[in-house]
């Protein structure tokens, strides 16, 4: 997998709504900031607040566009984008979307989100 194949994989996991899928693709040490601001450290810490997202927003599609890669090495790799979400709380549609920065790593011979923030658009 290339770090291009690895955001297709990122986002289809994260369209499953479930960590089983997701887990995989993060290290141990990642770290993710919501575009809400609340900061995530450690992979525990992650999965609570995936779930939690999980739990919360039903039918949640996510996606990915606009990717700008700031630079791609062998060990790691970084890249910034913009996204956009939909999804059903309390029965009620709802949407969003914002711009991201993530950092991934080689790590076990795979590429691994190490860092992930999210934030609104200007």
């Amino acid at each position: 997998m290339n770090p291009e194949e690895f955001i297709k994989s990122y986002e289809i996991a994260l369209g499953t709504q479930d960590w089983k899928a997701v887990e995989p693709l993060v290290s141990d040490n990642v770290s993710v900031t919501f575009s809400n601001g609340t900061i995530h450290i450690g992979k525990e810490n992650v999965q609570k607040a995936f779930e939690k997202n999980f739990h919360r927003i039903k039918n949640e599609k996510y996606a990915v566009e606009n990717i700008k890669w700031l630079v791609k090495d062998k060990k790691y790799a970084v890249y910034l984008f913009e996204f956009n979400w939909t999804g059903i709380i309390d029965g009620k549609p709802v949407s969003g979307n914002g711009i991201g920065t993530s950092v991934l790593i080689k790590e076990d011979a795979r590429w691994k989100l190490l860092t992930e923030h999210l934030g609104r658009k200007p």
